[in-house]
């Protein structure tokens, strides 16, 4: 019996369409707060028909780029004023600027975090904070070490007790997961990478608040500066 792979899924004029008009979007060439042309007209300038086009603005109205008015035509939102947290994956992908920013909010973020845990982790939350931390000693390789790493910095989260604190841990890693593959550099070693997180759980577990903030302070700017390295 012949072994069977999957083919995958080919790149279809709405995908095409789509990246087009979000990179136009997010590039500037349509402001925030301006219309775009008709439809008619917008669908015969790229070669596409009407119906290719309103798939691409249903996925764009739902990325929070555009939306439409019914009678008065389709708008470019202005989402630095009304977008959230969610647009980050999109525009890191657009644009690897925006993931210095990304960083700044990660380093006083997951300070906070690391000193709130210290403070209201309880017994089962440490364990499971030494636990994990084993794990990325033991990890098989550079992707696998940095998935680990994730693991603690979410249990770090949830150690608060503030759900918010969760979905922003959530959100910023959502962010730079997709240039993760050029954000390996503190990951290669996995000793090294255990040895480097392990200030900030041990003094998470031993409810060093201060101590906690200060070695989560220490470990993200270390990581940071090795993981821009591999952006340059």
């Amino acid at each position: 019996m012949e072994d069977y792979v999957e083919a995958l899924p080919r790149e279809t004029i709405v995908d095409v369409l789509e990246n087009r008009l979000r990179e136009e979007i997010l590039a500037g060439r349509h402001p925030a707060g301006s219309y775009l042309p008709p439809e008619r007209a917008l669908a015969d300038g790229y070669g596409v028909t009407r119906t290719t086009l309103k798939h691409a603005f249903g996925r764009l109205m739902q990325a929070g780029l555009l939306e439409t008015r019914h009678g008065v035509g389709t708008r470019v939102r202005d989402y630095l004023r009304l977008g959230g947290a969610d647009l980050l994956p999109m525009l890191v992908r657009h644009s690897p600027d925006w993931i210095g920013e990304v960083f700044e909010v990660r380093r006083s973020i997951g300070a906070l975090i690391a000193e709130r845990a210290a403070a209201r982790a309880s017994e089962r939350q440490r364990a499971e904070l030494r636990t994990l931390l084993a794990a990325v000693g033991d990890a098989a390789d550079a992707d696998a070490v940095q998935l680990a790493d994730v693991e603690v910095h979410r249990a770090l989260a949830r150690a608060t007790g503030n759900r918010v604190y969760v979905l922003l841990t959530n959100t910023l890693f959502n962010a730079y997961m997709p240039v993760r593959a050029a954000l390996r550099g503190p990951f290669g070693d996995a000793r090294m990478a255990r040895e480097r997180l392990q200030p900030v759980v041990d003094a998470v577990t031993a409810g060093d608040e201060a101590g906690a903030r200060r070695a989560a302070e220490r470990y993200l700017t270390a990581t940071e500066r090795i993981m821009l390295k591999g952006l340059v």
